[in-house]
């Protein structure tokens, strides 16, 4: 670990007092910039997605990334496994793949003649679930119970998933022949849909400087990332984070989009009540990335289109049309009143 890094103090799951919150965010945005200084060392650019995924971190949520390949989406997720010493684990799903590969499942054991729990990849702190709609439904729903209540059940038996518990499911948007779309259920348990797009031009000239010297192959190496907190502390953040005052008027206002996105013109199906939770959740992380105990109508702002963009469906005519969930949601955004302070 980083002889440089913030002093290894967990913050305080139920601070006390106003004094003891400011300690534990201050301690926290040190933490956070920390992650991303050193996620960065490994990853070039993709500002926006990491601070999104640290969003659904801090959150504890999870994220469907999209974009096309090789733009570092497993890169990403490596290197911040590797900042707080988290388990990671790798799932590539195939049209072959079984629930069981996912979840784990019941093995008999004929020297003590009984059945023993062989657990799946899903039991680490962090879980890549790569090209999932590549996979079919019945092994896309293995991940339901594990996003939604952080345990799995094998043959009858409830089996609690480590703390923190995060899913990065990553699909590609050009390919479509062999892929099973995500349903609306298991599209509603992920926080964010988050978009990587292709680098600019003077990230890609460092990317490449960075990765074609003394490196044979292409492996992804993040030998250079350093431990800079441990799972305890992650989840000491998530406890911080769920404790964020939430104004009324800003729970009234994060309503009021989700509630507008189903009757908005180019809008088939609108956002669920899960919408609403999603912008709550995800505004507190932002507020705490701001160093602010309190979630300001900037923040809901912030988060509502990675929050709402895979809640909505558009109406054929406007996707023949181009349009973009991203630019109906912003039009949304620019409509409803906003709080005032």
């Amino acid at each position: 670990m980083n002889d440089d890094a913030p002093a290894q103090n967990a913050p305080e799951p139920s601070p006390t007092s106003t004094e003891a919150m400011q300690k534990n965010l201050e301690r926290t945005y040190l933490y956070a910039l920390r992650i991303k200084e050193e996620v960065n060392r490994a990853l070039i650019g993709q500002v926006t997605a990491l601070q999104h995924t640290l969003v659904a971190l801090f959150a504890g949520g999870h994220v469907l990334v999209e974009g096309v390949p090789g733009l570092g989406k497993t890169l990403l997720f490596r290197a911040l496994a590797q900042t707080f010493n988290g388990s990671f684990s790798r799932i590539q799903f195939t049209p072959d793949l079984m629930p069981s590969d996912v979840t784990g499942h019941a093995l008999y054991d004929i020297k003590t003649q009984g059945f023993k729990i062989r657990r799946g990849p899903v039991f680490n702190h962090l879980l890549l679930a790569d090209e999932i709609n590549r996979a079919p439904a019945k092994t896309q729903a293995a991940l339901l119970e594990a996003m939604q209540e952080q345990q799995v059940t094998i043959e009858g038996g409830a089996h609690a998933l480590p703390r923190p518990f995060m899913v990065m499911a990553t699909q590609n948007p050009i390919e479509q022949e062999g892929t099973y779309p995500l349903p609306e259920a298991q599209l509603d348990r992920f926080l964010f849909k988050v978009l990587i797009d292709y680098p600019t031009l003077d990230e890609e000239r460092r990317m490449l400087e960075t990765v074609t010297r003394n490196q044979v192959g292409d492996s992804l190496n993040v030998t250079a990332v350093q431990t800079i907190v441990t799972p305890q502390i992650i989840a000491s953040i998530q406890q911080v984070t769920a404790r964020v005052t939430v104004d009324a008027r800003i729970i009234e206002y994060a309503t009021r989009i989700v509630r507008a996105t189903r009757d908005w013109s180019g809008v088939s199906i609108g956002a669920g009540p899960r919408g609403s939770i999603a912008l709550i959740r995800a505004a507190r992380a932002a507020a705490v990335l701001g160093e602010r105990d309190f979630v300001t109508p900037d923040d809901i702002k912030t988060v509502a289109l990675p929050a709402l963009r895979h809640r909505i469906t558009l109406t054929p005519d406007f996707e023949m049309e181009g349009r973009t969930a991203d630019q109906l949601l912003s039009a949304l955004l620019e409509h409803v009143e906003v709080p005032r302070q």
